[in-house]
């Protein structure tokens, strides 16, 4: 049998912090440019990721910076660890890449960063990943999810063609985070207030009379609140998985690290516990 040739090193994109700003109390825009983004490229995806590389405190690493080199002679405590950021916008004219943030005072790793890091900072990450746009083909759109899919809701709204049908709704803590989105879809905000996580996305969605027609949803956020959605949707409502894009981003109670380790498991069960129970098409 032919052995598989070794996969290739992927190299991490280097750029510079071109400009910050405070969009809402907790949202927070990081633009990057600079040389290092001369080879960087986003596609048609509205889900258009990227991984940031954020290396513990006080350690350096000799340069050029290299990420195998890294893994190969430092102990594993000292690896940069990685935090998933959707693409708000990529402007390849001007090579400019923005990034949103949530940021909680000094909860967590990349949101602080956003919070206090200045223009001319380097920045390295991996990416990009990516797998969702809205099908144009498709008679009417769905498009839920909390703050840490609002960028990726936004991008994907600002890429329909204008009169699209388009159902959208984004639940964030208070009207103060809400975000203007240059969209003629008209974007339903749920307040969460003191309820928990999810609970008025699920309720708002629930509530919705479908149109008739084709659907093709982008759901994402909160894991547990992204699995009653995935319910409603391809059991009770038997939409095909093709037309849908759902995912947990996070998990209430898991940092990134510990989410993202057992996301696979946790999504594989959900899976096997929903289709099992979804009526045979």
């Amino acid at each position: 049998m032919a052995e598989r040739p070794a996969r290739k090193p992927r190299k991490p994109h280097s750029a510079q912090v071109v400009r910050t700003e405070r969009l809402t109390p907790h949202m927070q825009r990081v633009v990057l440019g600079g040389e290092g983004l001369a080879d960087f490229t986003a596609g048609t995806c509205t889900d258009h990721y990227v991984k940031l590389l954020f290396g513990p405190e006080g350690v350096t690493y000799p340069e050029p910076f290299d990420l195998e080199r890294i893994r190969a002679e430092f102990p594993r405590e000292q690896w940069p660890v990685t935090r998933t950021y959707t693409v708000r916008n990529w402007d390849a004219e001007l090579r400019e890449l923005t990034l949103d943030f949530v940021v909680h005072g000094d909860e967590g790793l990349a949101g602080p960063w956003a919070a206090r890091v200045q223009p001319g900072e380097t920045v390295r990450f991996m990416g990009p990943g990516g797998a969702y746009a809205p099908d144009t083909a498709a008679d009417w759109h769905l498009l839920a999810g909390d703050e840490s899919a609002l960028p990726a809701i936004a991008a994907a709204l600002e890429s329909l063609p204008a009169g699209s049908v388009a159902h959208a709704f984004i639940e964030v803590s208070g009207p103060e985070e809400e975000q203007k989105v240059d969209s003629d879809v008209e974007v339903v905000w749920l307040h969460r207030g003191d309820r928990p996580v999810g609970e008025r996305l699920v309720e708002a969605v629930r509530a919705l009379e479908f149109p008739e027609g084709r659907l093709h949803a982008f759901v994402h956020g909160e894991a547990a609140c992204v699995k009653e959605l995935r319910k409603l949707l391809r059991v009770e409502l038997q939409i095909p998985r093709e037309d849908l894009s759902i995912s947990g981003y996070w998990r209430l109670g898991h940092n990134e690290d510990g989410w993202q380790a057992s996301k696979r498991d946790w999504n594989a069960r959900v899976e096997a516990e929903q289709e099992g129970a979804a009526p045979a098409a």
